[in-house]
């Protein structure tokens, strides 16, 4: 068999096997340095738009060359994981909390699944070297995304899918196997600005480029100290991270409802009522979000954040 007949057939493989372990859509890019990215990244960095988030400095090379984190990687593979759910907080007046952490942590759900993923083309194909990333390591994974023609990036920054919209964990693998890299999609924004118009902190400052340090959901879970007095009564009832340029989104008409048991909700969560939430208890919080990212912002951070809002 020819090594192009070997890319060709090992990339199906992997295709088939991510597909089959419930990821929406694959990806593949080579594994090279990101040259117009590096310029792009170095001038969000020096306007301060990551805000008090000093792990965006670190490790800039790595960030921008996968085969630093992986050794002889030759290729990125970007997965989609869907989390969207028609399901709602029942109490409209409550403090409201983001889609994405409705469920149990998708750090650990989609890792195993990364993990798996791996061990299974390994058992077809033999031995590889690579890593898996949920969000957890410099890995700019929705640039990678947008080149390996998952969907593009939108004004808002986020990664959007012309069949099925943004709401969607991104994840990746970075391993020495050759695979049939795909192309980047076309841009299908437009004109259209609602997301930009609908931001409640105009954290949107420019066509992809968001200011970290302004967003609702920098401030409810990245942000430790206290909360900027000039924000007091802008977080449109966020106690958790934000959708709003996601909600106004017209490209979101298309998304459908995940069909993850680990994403669905802990019973309670979207029964309490603003009172609930405005006593809530370290007991109660550790109950509800017991395996939830919502743990990230702890008890304190949760109650700082509740108190904050204009109830």
């Amino acid at each position: 068999m020819s090594s192009n007949s070997h890319i060709a057939k090992h990339t199906q493989l992997l295709k088939a096997a991510a597909y089959d372990m419930g990821f929406q859509y694959v990806g593949i890019s080579k594994a090279r340095f990101l040259h117009e990215e590096a310029d792009q990244l170095e001038a969000w960095l020096n306007k301060g738009f990551h805000g008090e988030m000093g792990y965006m400095t670190n490790h800039f090379d790595k960030r921008l060359d996968p085969r630093k984190l992986v050794d002889g990687a030759k290729s990125v593979v970007s997965l989609l994981y869907n989390y969207q759910t028609e399901k709602k907080q029942t109490d409209p007046t409550a403090p409201k909390i983001s889609k994405y952490a409705y469920g149990q942590d998708y750090h650990h759900v989609i890792k195993s699944k990364l993990k798996q993923l791996l061990q299974n083309l390994e058992a077809k194909i033999g031995a590889i070297n690579g890593r898996c990333f949920v969000d957890s390591a410099p890995v700019m994974e929705r640039q990678w995304a947008a080149l390996s023609g998952t969907g593009w990036l939108g004004k808002h920054g986020l990664l959007i899918n012309k069949n099925a919209g943004s709401y969607f964990f991104l994840a990746e693998l970075i391993i020495d196997l050759a695979l049939e890299a795909d192309g980047p999609v076309k841009d299908h924004c437009g004109t259209c600005t609602k997301c930009i118009d609908a931001c409640p902190t105009d954290a949107i400052v420019g066509n992809g480029i968001v200011d970290g340090s302004k967003c609702i959901s920098y401030f409810t879970i990245e942000l430790k100290s206290e909360l900027p007095q000039e924000m007091k009564g802008k977080f449109d009832n966020w106690m958790f991270g934000c959708d709003v340029c996601q909600e106004v989104c017209p490209w979101n008409r298309f998304s459908k409802s995940h069909q993850e048991a680990a994403f669905e909700p802990h019973p309670e969560l979207l029964e309490m009522t603003k009172e609930d939430w405005q006593e809530i208890t370290q007991d109660v919080f550790s109950k509800v979000f017991k395996k939830s990212a919502v743990k990230r912002t702890k008890y304190a951070g949760l109650k700082r954040n509740i108190s904050f809002l204009k109830l």
